[in-house]
């Protein structure tokens, strides 16, 4: 599987970068092409000598070029290079101070730098003290750097340089190497040339000025089914309400309010796309007649407030009736009669597949970082599967768009 493959190693300045060395012999072992980039302190803990002996090719230390010889200078855009070069990249081990400046877009060393140049997915494996690892600005990084797509291991529990025990230990070198394995074969250039539409978030229909009826949709699954296609190569349009999430990496991002909104952008960008995945949560009723001025309390008294609902427009039912030529994926969350309700809406909607998930289950759901989903198509096939990341649930899904596509 990493055979020719051109791997990233970015080691960072913590005690566990004395294991990197054995992960760089394996990566060779079994075939693939490895260049190592370190910052400053990471010498403090290997050698670079060490690392270049081991990977067989020149290791780079920092961000500015050095002398050869006593008046020659050579200067290159080497992360431009590498970042182009690379087929996956690898940050371990990450230190706190490292997954800080990554959240933040931070490039003062030569790791840095080259993770803001990348164009192939980045794993990153946290290490650090157990402290380190609990502390809120750790935990909100650490948030930061998924909702930007970018692959967490995360750390092991265990007995930690300091002498505590706990959460904050580089894995072994074989954990390491199945995320690589995994990872690679994940992001295959399967959709290359493909071309994906997929919507996300939820859609906030007006009351008044600053009042609105929506849903606790974050926009997670949508999003990281743009990072995961994107990642394969697919050219992504992302319609999302709504979200406070980064845009994936070279992801077309159109923002959009109202399901009214949200019909109108799908209705103009759903030709000549491959597949529609439409993973918005969006409202089924918008008010009638909002208001143009925020509704006081005193002109409505003691009376109750009635607000008169609408039907909005049913875009996957559209879709269906439009000859777009594309594979269309809906997403179904029910809270009772699940498959009953999942397989009335993929026959009613002419859908080709349709992702089930029930929002009273733990850890799925809205506003959560896994999800677990059952996948129906339309030839009958009904597939659930484990708790996992959304992440790998997108991964799940796009594998069998893939294999419809072809």
């Amino acid at each position: 599987m990493l055979k020719d493959k051109h791997i990233l190693i970015g080691v960072t300045g913590g005690i566990a970068a004395y294991k990197i060395p054995l992960l760089v012999r394996d990566l060779k072992k079994a075939g693939a092409d490895v260049r190592v980039v370190m910052t400053e302190a990471a010498s403090e803990f290997v050698t670079p000598f060490t690392l270049a002996t081991l990977s067989g090719n020149e290791v780079i230390t920092g961000s500015f070029p050095t002398k050869r010889g006593s008046n020659v200078l050579i200067a290159s855009t080497w992360h431009i290079t590498l970042g182009r070069w690379a087929d996956l990249m690898v940050i371990a081990p990450a230190t706190a101070n490292s997954c800080a400046k990554l959240a933040h877009g931070a490039a003062d060393n030569a790791v840095t730098t080259l993770a803001l140049a990348l164009r192939c997915p980045l794993l990153i494996s946290p290490a650090m003290d157990v402290d380190m690892w609990h502390h809120p600005s750790t935990t909100n990084n650490i948030a930061t750097l998924r909702e930007m797509g970018f692959i967490m291991i995360p750390p092991e529990d265990g007995e930690l340089a300091s002498g505590l025990i706990g959460p904050g230990r580089l894995p072994e070198t074989a954990l390491l190497m199945k995320a690589i394995e995994d990872t690679i074969n994940r992001a295959g250039k399967d959709f290359k040339g493909r071309r994906l539409l997929i919507t996300a978030g939820p859609t906030q229909e007006r009351i008044d000025p600053v009042r609105f009826i929506g849903n606790r949709s974050s926009g997670k699954m949508g999003f990281a089914l743009a990072t995961a296609a994107s990642q394969r190569g697919a050219d992504v349009t992302l319609i999302s309400g709504p979200v406070s999430l980064r845009t994936p990496s070279h992801v077309r991002r159109i923002d959009v309010e109202s399901a009214g909104e949200m019909h109108r952008a799908v209705m103009k960008h759903s030709m000549k796309k491959d597949a529609i995945i439409m993973a918005a949560a969006v409202a089924d009723f918008t008010p009638v007649a909002p208001s143009k001025r925020k509704l006081k309390k005193e002109t409505v008294g003691g009376t109750p407030l009635t607000i008169a609902l609408r039907k909005t427009k049913d875009i996957l039912s559209e879709l269906g009736t439009r000859d777009t030529g594309a594979l269309h994926v809906g997403f179904a969350l029910e809270t009772e009669n699940d498959l009953r309700n999942a397989k009335l809406k993929l026959k009613q909607k002419h859908l080709d597949m349709i992702v089930l998930n029930n929002a009273r289950e733990e850890g799925a759901g809205f506003d959560t970082d896994t999800n677990i989903v059952t996948i129906l198509s339309r030839s009958g096939k009904i597939e659930r599967l484990n708790k996992m990341s959304k992440y790998d649930v997108a991964h799940e899904i796009l594998n069998r768009v893939s294999r419809r596509l072809k």
